[in-house]
Order: C-alpha cells, then structure tokens, then sequence
C-alpha cells in the first residue's frame, strides 16, 4: 500500500512526507506533472493533493479525475472552505477535505481510513462466498449482503450495471474473473475504489466481487 502526496511547497511537502511515512511509504510530486505521471506508473491507496496547485489554480481537480480514472481515493488539502472546494470540482466530489493548517492527528486519521479500508478487504481474498440468501439485483447480477457490511456480487459474462450496487464510498476486491469500471479493468485479487455516484461496472468473462463501504 501506498500513498501518493502532490504538494508544491517543498518545506510542506517534506513535512507531510515525514508524517504519512510513519503508516505507508509515500511517493511525492511537486507538480502537477509529476502526479498524472506517478498515476500512469503506479496504484495507490491514497492520493492526498493540495487544491490550487499549478499556475492556473486548478491542479486539484486535474488529479482528481486523472485518480478518478484510475479507481484511486482522492483527498484535497485546502484552506478553502469544504463547500468551496465541492463548488470548485464539480461534478466531481473528492472522496475527503481536510483543511489547512491540519492538525497532525487529522492527517494520520485520514490516511488510516483509507489504509484500513484496503486492509479490510484484501483479508477477503480466499474467503469462499456465501452459501444462501443470494438475491437477483439485475439481470445476471446477484449480491448478498452479510454482517459487518461485506457486500458480494456475482456477474455472469457480459452483464453491466449503471453504477455500482454499494451507492456510497467502498472498497473492493475482484475475487473471480474480471470487472471493468468506466472502462479501468481489474482482475482477479486485484483491489479497486469506488466513489460515490454513478459508475457503469461491467464484466466481458463474469465476476465475483466483494466490497466493504468507506467508515466515517
């Protein structure tokens, strides 16, 4: 697990290294260049990003939706009120905010969520599904929700949803086959982030997948 920080402020950035490397290693961009780069080459658990950053102001958002692409949780670091930074991404929402100046025990709590979140689900790879109480929620789709939150769903080939069965931020792991969402494909084991809204998910060979939502 890894995170990726995008922080234009050398002595910032340094400061934040320093704090998120104590829960996961950190791969750091001092542009906006250097972030969609690091998205290009590598996955990430978390991307923590600086809202204004580069010339124009609107460094942020282009992260936001280059990780958004990339089925990856975004946090925006801004001294802009929460509702100004939703103003300024729209359509898109970052998945949290966290204000500046930040109190160090905010950032730790952060990245733990999203930490945590992975942990919890890549603990299911292995796991065998549930035996009973599946239920058809589209056709050629079924899910069954157990305690705890875990939602399973199975997908024959060549079926497709309008958005994913979780409405809300979750984690998931394809267990079996292979899933595709808005056209970024995961495999089997292979760990993927949903945020909130509509997301068409569909699977060419069929799937079985299991997500947990996003705590707090």
């Amino acid at each position: 697990m890894k995170v990726l920080l995008v922080e234009d402020d050398a002595s910032l950035r340094e400061g934040m290294v320093e704090l998120i490397s104590e829960q996961a290693p950190v791969r750091e961009a001092g542009s906006v260049t250097q972030a969609l780069g690091a998205l290009r080459e590598e996955t990430f658990s978390l991307v923590v990003t600086d809202l204004r950053i580069g010339e124009t102001g609107e460094g942020g958002r282009i992260i936001l939706e280059a990780a958004r692409q990339r089925l990856q949780p975004v946090a925006i670091v801004s001294a802009a009120t929460a509702e100004e930074v939703v103003r300024v991404m729209r359509p898109h929402e970052p998945d949290a905010v966290v204000p500046k100046p930040f109190q160090i025990d905010d950032m730790l709590g952060l990245v733990e969520r999203f930490l945590s979140l992975r942990s919890e689900v890549e603990r299911l790879v292995g796991q065998a599904a549930p035996e009973g109480a599946w239920k058809e929620a589209a056709a050629g789709v079924q899910a069954v929700e157990e305690p705890g939150g875990r939602l399973w769903v199975r997908m024959e080939a060549g079926t497709s949803l309008p958005r994913p069965l979780h409405r809300g931020r979750s984690g998931m792991v394809v267990l079996e086959g292979s899933l595709e969402v808005d056209g970024e494909r995961r495999e089997r084991h292979q760990y993927l982030y949903l945020s909130a809204g509509p997301r068409e998910v569909r699977t060419r060979e069929g799937c079985l997948a299991v997500s947990l939502a996003l705590r707090g």
